[in-house]
């Protein structure tokens, strides 16, 4: 799994990014935004983006 392009959107208060997970060969990039402080600690910030891009996913394998 790959966190790609994140930023913080103080207008919305909440990290954005695209997240790219890799699957039998191939590469599926899925847009994610999580609500927090922009002082949230970075591992949660990777924790919650990948969460939710798995949930996007249609399956929940990596």
């Amino acid at each position: 799994m790959r966190i790609n392009n994140l930023h913080y959107n103080a207008r919305s208060g909440a990290f954005e990014a695209s997240v790219d997970i890799q699957r039998d060969g191939r590469t599926f990039r899925y847009p994610c935004e999580l609500v927090g402080p922009q002082s949230m600690d970075p591992a949660t910030v990777a924790a919650g983006l990948a969460h939710r891009a798995m949930k996007m996913s249609d399956t929940a394998r990596v």
